[in-house]
Parts: structure tokens; C-alpha cells; sequence
């Protein structure tokens, strides 16, 4: 029987004040504090692990029911620099987690070469195919891995391999990954000198290479205010359907935004739309 190690990748730095999510703290353009924006993160992370850890139970379950290929799932994070690694794996090792992460430290000189670092090592690691995403993405589902892997094991006869991707909300992409059989890297994707935007780079390199792409359902993350707001809603439907639906909700992340008063979201209504006149009588 032909064994396929399948990796999810999560790309990931140790919550830490002042270093994560400042984009939603007043050391930036934002409201909190930075030790809560920390805390947020931590949560996400949290949970992320916990959402990912349940697909791959669900997945590994499955895998032992196929005659033909048996695949097997791992999770790890990679986080920089190496003094973080410990204190990273001292969040996992108490309490009940689906799927105890493997974590490593990635090295370079960008975010790219850091990137790839990560890739390089779960090839080595004896990666199949690799699907790599963010902490920062409270709204992930157990379906969003479920289905990334189904398009990466499309691709896994394809000659010369391929790509998945799923776009976030802001012309970047939440969820990158490939094949070992593709010739492919992150290098000139992340803070493109072209102008280029995460998304349209990554599309351009494979374009260029002749590799094909997958598309997945694009998964929002949280980088700014706005972002955060657009979560929010999120993150409290996830909750109320997993009485309802086979969810893994983001269960920390929604007890924070309720203990910093944010469990629902009020705009002001404007008039900002198309003509109504001619139908509502």
C-alpha cells in the first residue's frame, strides 16, 4: 500500500506583546491595547490548532478505511527565532489537543527565505504535500482543510505537480500549498518590489512555471481593524451553527471578544445603494 504524508504547515509567531497584531493595537492604527491584542492572538492561535487538529482526526479516521493509498497527516508549526521554539511547544503540552503539533524554526534574511525554510524542512521531514496557512484565521473549518487536501491530492499525479490557494480579503492569500513534485517557492511573493499584491504574485510565478492552480474558498484573516470587525461576525455564526453542524468553533476566540464587549456588531445605516423606488411601493 502506497503511504502519502500529507502536512499542515501553519506559519506562525510566538504570541508576544508588541510583536503580533500591532496593526490592531495603538501602537499602530488601532484600539487596543497591545497586551490585548496579544491575548486575541493567542486565542486565534488556540483555536486555529484546535480546528486544524480535528480535521486531521476526521481525515486520519478515513485514511485507515482506503485500500490504495493510506494517508497519513501531521501538523507543524514554524515559528522564529529558535529561542521561541520551546515556549511555542509549552502551549501545547498541557490540556486535551486532537493532534499534538511538531514544531520547528525557520530561518532567513525575508519573509520569503523564511517561508521556504519552512517548506524545505517538512520536504525533508518526508512532506507528500504540504498545505500552509496562517494562525491568524479564527473563521477556518475543519471543511477548509478537508477540501484544500482533496485538491492537493488532485494534483498529486499531475506531472510536474501544482498549486492550491485560497484568497483572504485584502488581495493576499490565506492558504498556499503545493506538491513534491512542484517546482515552485515563495520567493518575490511577500512585500512584492513589482507592486504585485500576494494573490496576482503567486498566480504570476505559476503562470510563468506553466504549473496549474486550484482554487479553494477564500478564508478572511485578521490583520486590521477592519478585519477584526468583519471576524467578529464571523466568529459568533461559527459558534451559534456548531450546535447544529459538525464545526469546530473557535470557542476562545469568542469568549475574548465577548469579555472585550464586542458580541455583536452595530453600523450606521447609510443610503448608499442602488434605487429602490421603482420596486418597494
Amino acid at each position: 500500500m502506497q503511504e502519502r504524508k500529507n502536512v499542515v504547515l501553519l506559519f506562525s509567531k510566538l504570541p508576544e506583546v508588541g510583536l503580533v497584531k500591532t496593526r490592531l493595537s495603538v501602537l499602530k492604527d488601532g484600539m487596543f491595547p497591545p497586551e490585548t491584542a496579544c491575548e486575541l492572538y493567542e486565542c486565534m492561535l488556540l483555536d486555529v490548532v484546535e480546528i486544524i487538529g480535528s480535521a486531521l482526526v476526521d481525515l486520519s479516521a478515513e485514511a485507515a478505511c482506503d485500500d490504495d493509498v493510506r494517508d497519513a497527516y501531521e501538523l507543524v508549526i514554524s515559528t522564529t527565532p529558535a529561542a521561541n521554539a520551546e515556549p511555542m511547544r509549552a502551549l501545547f503540552a498541557e490540556g486535551e489537543w486532537p493532534v499534538v503539533p511538531t514544531v520547528i524554526v525557520d530561518e532567513g534574511a525575508s519573509f520569503d527565505e523564511h517561508y521556504n525554510h519552512s517548506f524545505a524542512q517538512c520536504w525533508d521531514m518526508g512532506a507528500d504535500c504540504i498545505l500552509s496557512m496562517g494562525a491568524d484565521m479564527p473563521a477556518l473549518t475543519k471543511a477548509d482543510i478537508r477540501f484544500g487536501f482533496e485538491q492537493l491530492h488532485r494534483l498529486s499525479d499531475v506531472p510536474g505537480g501544482g498549486i492550491v490557494l485560497a484568497p483572504d480579503q485584502e488581495m493576499g492569500v490565506s492558504v498556499i500549498g503545493w506538491t513534491r513534485e512542484t517546482d515552485f517557492s515563495h520567493d518575490g511573493v511577500f512585500y512584492n518590489q513589482d507592486g504585485l499584491t500576494v494573490l496576482p504574485a503567486y498566480i504570476k510565478k505559476a503562470r510563468l512555471a506553466g504549473l496549474p492552480a486550484l482554487w479553494l474558498p477564500p478564508i478572511p484573516d485578521v490583520d486590521t481593524m477592519q478585519d477584526f470587525i468583519h471576524n467578529v461576525t464571523l466568529v459568533h455564526a461559527l459558534a451559534y451553527c456548531a450546535d447544529y453542524d459538525d464545526i469546530c468553533p473557535p470557542h476562545r476566540t469568542a469568549a475574548k471578544l465577548i469579555e472585550l464587549g464586542f458580541d455583536e456588531i452595530i453600523v450606521a445605516p447609510n443610503d448608499l445603494r442602488d434605487p429602490r423606488e421603482h420596486i418597494d411601493k
